[in-house]
């Protein structure tokens, strides 16, 4: 187990180090990540826009379509009423033209809404396009500072990640889900040293009886209030001279 805890130890320095070259580029990777999904947001955005505008230029173009036909049946109709030969003929004539005329008109609200949307979807697109411009010169600008600040650190952060490849190899897989979960939720911090007798996490007092237990560096403890895992300083020590 004291291997185990030395390790673990280890690695939350390594990642101590990693999480230090990460604050060192401020809000860039933030920024970055930010306006990475703003842009695919608006970019989605655009598509839709660009397939309402399509649609509803189509249906517009068809409801033309359609009503010039049936523009075409009224006229016919109209002639015909001329050649009927009894009343019957000249009612069912009419009958026909009134429904003509009624989806003409009916058509002919659809065309205008069609067209409206379309317009509509054509101004909009135009502001998300524009938008599109504006948040990639913004994104191009972050990722050169970003970029900037990384190549100072790349080469320290490379080893440093090695480094961490080969303390991760050593921890079976609980234990360093168990670490994630812990670092995750205590700001990075997974694995403290006692500092006077204290979690050196939460500063709380650690009883004298496992305190005497956790310099045996036989089994994993955490802390009782923070849950924070615990080492000796000798566990610490031993992590300081391997590393």
């Amino acid at each position: 187990m004291e291997d185990t805890l030395r390790h673990l130890y280890t690695l939350q320095q390594i990642d101590n180090s990693l999480d230090e070259l990460e604050e060192m580029k401020g809000e860039l990777p933030h920024e970055v990540r930010t306006l990475e999904e703003r842009l695919a947001a608006v970019q989605e955005q655009v598509r839709q826009l660009e397939s309402t505008m399509k649609e509803m230029f189509a249906a517009r173009d068809s409801a033309d379509s359609h009503i010039i036909g049936l523009k075409e049946r009224v006229e016919k109709y109209k002639a015909q009423q001329y050649a009927v030969r009894n009343n019957r003929e000249y009612d069912a004539l009419t009958r026909e033209m009134d429904a003509a005329v009624e989806t003409i008109a009916r058509l002919e609200r659809e065309m205008e809404s069609s067209e409206g949307k379309a317009i509509a979807a054509r101004t909009d697109l135009e502001t998300s396009r524009a938008q599109i411009t504006e948040v990639e010169a913004l994104l191009v600008e972050k990722r050169s500072a970003l970029a900037e600040i990384s190549k100072t650190t790349e080469e320290e952060e490379r080893q440093f990640r090695h480094q961490r490849e080969k303390a991760v190899r050593h921890l079976a897989a609980s234990q360093l889900a168990a670490y994630e979960r812990i670092r995750k939720a205590k700001r990075g911090k997974a694995v403290v040293r006692i500092v006077r007798g204290a979690c050196g996490g939460c500063f709380n007092k650690v009883p004298p009886q496992k305190l005497l237990e956790l310099r045996q560096n036989a089994k994993m403890f955490t802390c009782e209030r923070c849950g924070r895992i615990l080492v000796s300083d000798d566990v610490a020590e031993k992590a300081a001279a391997h590393h």
